[in-house]
């Protein structure tokens, strides 16, 4: 972009630091940079997946205007992507004088950490939640620490301790709740416009100005890799050892962050995360409010971007089944040029998208089902939060005054190469009476729609079984029935 200015460092504050970095490399993480380079090991490393919780940090940042403070995982969190931000560790916690934080010492007084590894991952994610809700529920406590694993204590004691918090601190008198004004104006003065370009050959990223520069960024380098909540690629690099390089940044970068809803249509920029997507969808399409609460944990949701989720194109992607259900579209970028295709469309084959070199998904526009519509999703994993998806269904359904169905959407996300629609499935629905015999027929047009595999998730033999029995739930949901006969019988085939 003619005119835009660049520099060559990462700015950010760490604790009460500011701090600003000449030498990144690309697939450096937060994790190994506060262990290694600056000595601050209260954060560990467990899993290095983001599954475990213990590298549990804070990361403060802007978002439209205000300082909001998540919980994230510093061991896919690449210290590329953490400029105009405030990182907080548990060694910046501290009470009133010589005692401890109020998070702290609750889990000192109700015997919340034996071992002490993953203690101060909980205390983090612990933090966060005092931080927002002083008096938290249970259900608000657990769905806290989905992330965070714990085999020393057990949950019990953690979560006694997490009703207590209140008791011996107040939120609004937190350092960070004192400093809030403070850090905003800091974090204000960081964000220049600026390009940041570090490095060259295979160490180098670049972090785009904005969505303009990153459209220009890719048309002189199609084949960079693109990094936004870093959920996926995270892993590239610390399970795979793949190179990155170059690498762009595009979390909480202007022009992909946007949710808006015009004429009974959602648009959501690619850069939005789960978390920032969740109020409005849950609304507007509460199937989809569960789905997203399990996605992992607080802090995969506070990272993991719905656009990332698309643009990976893994067949066991949690999103893209439940939005190809709702005939959702998805725009995509080259340059100045923009371009809309059907979303069940992008996906080709295993690996390969309908995307031209340079070009980037901007935003994905989802439309709310419409009145008497029924929509519904339903997600298979060996535990409730788990990330790692056996099989997925995805259901959309209408029906005509006499009962027949006037409109039926199936997509499956972990029974093919791509999340693909069942469509003779459909096809054995449509037009036909909404009824047990109707849905029983159609089941057996599965076996032409998917030949699924077998893997480490599942096998192939569970996944059809699943596929159908999910339908079968489908039916009995929306017609007011449990059709014991249909369950039972296909449960135990």
């Amino acid at each position: 972009m003619a005119g835009l200015k660049t520099r060559n460092e990462i700015r950010f504050i760490l604790n009460g630091e500011h701090v600003a970095l000449t030498r990144v490399a690309p697939e450096e993480t937060l994790l190994d940079w506060l262990r290694l380079e600056r000595t601050l090991r209260g954060t560990k490393e467990g899993c290095a997946e983001g599954d475990c919780g213990a590298c549990t940090v804070l990361i403060g940042r802007l978002s439209a205007g205000r300082l909001v403070y998540e919980s994230v995982n510093a061991c896919i969190r690449f210290l590329g992507s953490l400029d105009g931000t405030h990182v907080v560790t548990v060694e910046h916690l501290r009470g009133d004088g010589d005692r401890l934080h109020p998070v702290q010492q609750a889990m000192v007084d109700f015997h919340g950490s034996q071992c002490g590894f993953c203690t101060p991952g909980f205390v983090m994610s612990l933090y966060a939640l005092w931080m927002r809700s002083p008096e938290p529920s249970d259900a608000a406590i657990e769905k806290a620490l989905q992330g965070n694993l714990c085999r020393c204590t057990g949950y019990e004691a953690i979560v006694r301790a997490a009703r207590a918090i209140f008791s011996y601190g107040k939120a609004a008198k937190d350092p960070l709740a004192a400093e809030r004004k403070a850090i905003a104006e800091k974090l204000a003065a960081m964000k220049d416009g600026e390009r940041i370009e570090i490095g060259a050959g295979k160490q180098r990223l670049v972090v785009p100005a904005d969505a303009d520069d990153l459209a220009a960024v890719l048309d002189k380098e199609p084949g960079a890799t693109i990094v936004a909540g870093s959920t996926d690629v995270g892993l590239w690099v610390t399970k795979h050892m793949r190179e990155i390089s170059p690498a762009i940044f595009i979390g909480n970068l202007d022009g992909l962050c946007a949710i808006s809803e015009d004429k009974g249509v959602i648009s959501i920029g690619a850069g939005v995360t789960y978390t920032e997507a969740f109020s409005t969808l849950a609304k507007r399409i509460p199937a989809l409010g569960t789905l997203f609460d399990r996605i992992g944990g607080d802090q995969v949701r506070n990272m993991g971007t719905i656009g990332g989720n698309i643009a990976n194109g893994s067949p066991i992607g949690d999103t893209p089944p439940p939005l190809i259900a709702l005939g959702a579209q998805l725009m995509l970028r080259r340059g100045n040029k923009r371009r809309t295709i059907s979303l069940e469309d992008f996906f080709i084959a295993y690996g390969k998208q309908d995307r031209q070199p340079g070009e980037f998904v901007e935003a994905v526009h989802v439309p709310v089902p419409t009145k008497g519509t029924k929509f519904a999703v339903y997600k298979i994993t060996k535990r409730r939060d788990e990330d790692i998806t056996a099989a997925l269904g995805a259901f959309l359904l209408t029906l005509a005054k006499d009962g027949t169905v006037a409109e039926v959407r199936i997509a499956y996300g972990g029974m093919a190469a791509t999340p693909k629609r069942a469509f003779s499935v459909e096809k054995a629905l449509l037009g036909r009476p909404w009824t047990e015999a109707t849905v029983d027929a159609a089941m057996a047009e599965y076996a032409r729609d998917f030949t699924p595999l077998t893997d480490m998730r599942a096998s192939a033999e569970y996944r059809a079984l699943a596929a159908r029995n999910l339908l079968l739930r489908f039916f009995a949901e929306t017609s007011g029935t449990k059709a014991p006969s249909q369950v039972s019988r296909h449960e135990a085939a």
